[in-house]
């Protein structure tokens, strides 16, 4: 289904010319008509262009009439520029048919508007990271996003742990308060994103103040200690305490060295299950992966865990 997909950068600039040009290529090849924002490869210092450039591209692609708004790549950018969108003007262009789409850095942008709208975007791929790769863009992924541009995708299932690895990360510690592994949990708030770029929300009106939500979290080239630091931070601001489910997606990119002496992820995973009395699962495809789903940020969801399978349903979020 050929769909108009806008390309804009509203964070770090373009440094891999190539791959933004294998993304452009690989999304015409699938039947898309692609257009490009007029500032999509500026640069000025580390960005996509000054401060007000990249608001004017963010403006630009809500007012495209796109079906998609795909951002060419995550990296540093949007938290400085988040008290100048207009987020009526975005929302209004969701409410029209367009789908905001990223990840990465692009957890500021999506929770600002959820908090300030209620507006849903996609969390998922970027056009250089994933669909301009130097060879074949990851099945999943794209039948992913098939489904979003479609408006066919209904959820995302993925498989958990075996227990004896992880019984932290899928039951509740001590063993007094222990719960069964298979649950479901009905008509949740989907929302979260990159670890890094939530916390840094903390204590501003960009973070979203949900109440029995599914919290999901990615990160990339963070050492446990300190994705273990961030978390701690959403746990003594008492986010994370409302939340009914925490999920880890992919953390990856990070170094263990001697001296953790078995500090690791699973962890971390262990640690804050036994602190909160929310639900922790992990191994959720999604994150600076190839293989990525799309959530939708935001919309009201299902989450269903039966053994080692694990679904989140949400139905038609467009």
């Amino acid at each position: 289904m050929k769909k108009h997909i806008y390309i804009y950068s509203p964070s770090s600039a373009v440094r891999d010319k190539a791959s933004f040009k294998r993304g452009i290529a690989r999304l015409k090849t699938l039947g898309h008509e692609v257009e490009v924002d007029e500032s999509a490869l500026a640069s000025h210092q580390r960005f996509a262009g000054d401060d007000e450039t990249r608001l004017a591209a963010i403006h630009r692609a809500a007012a495209s009439g796109a079906d998609i708004a795909l951002i060419s790549r995550g990296g540093y950018g949007l938290t400085r520029i988040l008290p100048r969108i207009n987020y009526k003007a975005v929302a209004k262009a969701v409410t029209k048919g367009t789908q905001f789409v990223g990840l990465s850095d692009f957890t500021a942008f999506q929770s600002a508007l959820l908090a300030k709208t209620g507006a849903i975007s996609w969390a998922g791929p970027a056009l250089g990271e994933d669909f301009g790769i130097d060879g074949t863009p990851d099945d999943i992924m794209e039948a992913c996003f098939d489904d979003l541009v479609s408006e066919q995708g209904e959820g995302a299932g993925w498989q958990l742990p075996k227990p004896i690895a992880t019984a932290a990360a899928i039951s509740a510690a001590p063993s007094a308060n222990a719960k069964p592994t298979d649950f479901k949990i009905n008509n949740a708030v989907l929302w979260g994103g990159n670890l890094s770029v939530l916390s840094s929300l903390v204590g501003t009106p960009f973070l979203p103040q949900i109440k029995g939500g599914i919290l999901f979290l990615e990160d990339v080239h963070e050492h446990p200690y300190r994705i273990e630091r961030m978390l701690t931070q959403l746990l003594h601001a008492g986010v994370l305490a409302q939340q009914k489910v925490i999920i880890f997606g992919q953390f990856t990119h990070f170094k263990l060295v001697p001296h953790d002496k078995g500090f690791k992820l699973a962890t971390v995973v262990q640690w804050l299950q036994s602190q909160v009395k929310a639900r922790v699962l992990t191994s959720l495809p999604f994150g600076h992966v190839p293989t990525k789903v799309l959530l939708p940020v935001g919309a009201p969801v299902s989450l269903v865990a039966e053994g080692r399978d694990a679904f989140l349903l949400w139905g038609h979020a467009h």
